[in-house]
């Protein structure tokens, strides 16, 4: 069964209702990205930055997938299918996603500020400001903010330099290192890129310049189409 590696990012889940700073001139929910996703931000103010994300944890919850989502599970009957997300919901684990790497954490998660592999998960969408973990340390959000290293990126790398057939669902290609990731994908496996705008490329890759809802529905008919047809 051939491998199928899928990076998404902000573009599928913005068509779940889900708010991302990707469009919005550097806010994210009206919040400078500096304040609320970074340590210093935590630093200066982690009331706000836990309020932040509680109301993410929120609005997730009360999110749903959609055909984006619904059409890489669709997928998992014909081939190895695995997830590499930029997002921190849990709207591919909703849908019915199997393999899934969150590269920038989960919305879900809480870790201890001392210990970022202390983690613990949430029980509906809120933490109290001021919660300490069992080693003494805040809880804050499980999320790899600006600056911070990227745990899950070598696991990544090895699915990528597997990968028979890569596909890039609504992300931009800017935020490193993900970016970096179809770099590591070998030349002969097929590449396709679904976005409804213009993504640079350096490489061969087949692009549709669609929404994710539909334009994923295209990707996974035409491989299934491939994997069906001796």
């Amino acid at each position: 069964m051939k491998k199928v590696v899928v990076l998404t990012g902000a573009g599928i889940s913005a068509e779940s209702g889900i708010s991302t700073f990707r469009d919005s001139g550097g806010l994210w929910e009206q919040h400078r990205v500096e304040d609320v996703a970074s340590i210093e931000g935590w630093h200066r103010n982690a009331e706000l930055v836990q309020e932040f994300y509680n109301q993410r944890r929120k609005a997730m919850l009360d999110a749903k997938p959609n055909e984006g989502h619904r059409q890489l599970v669709r997928l998992e009957e014909y081939y190895d299918v695995h997830i590499v997300t930029q997002n921190v919901d849990n709207l591919h684990e909703r849908a019915g996603s199997k393999n899934i790497i969150h590269l920038h954490g989960e919305l879900t998660k809480a870790c201890s500020e001392r210990n970022h592999n202390y983690i613990i998960d949430i029980d509906g969408w809120e933490i109290k400001h001021g919660t300490l973990a069992p080693d003494g340390g805040r809880l804050r959000p499980y999320i790899v903010w600006f600056g911070e290293a990227v745990p899950m990126i070598e696991p990544a790398i090895d699915l990528c330099e597997q990968a028979d057939i890569f596909i890039v669902v609504g992300t931009s290609l800017n935020v490193y290192p993900a970016a970096g990731l179809i770099h590591y994908v070998k030349p002969k496996a097929e590449c396709y890129l679904v976005d409804p705008n213009e993504v640079s490329v350096n490489r061969k890759i087949t692009t549709i310049t669609e929404k994710a809802s539909t334009g994923v529905k295209k990707v996974v008919d035409l491989l299934i189409e491939k994997a069906t047809t001796k």
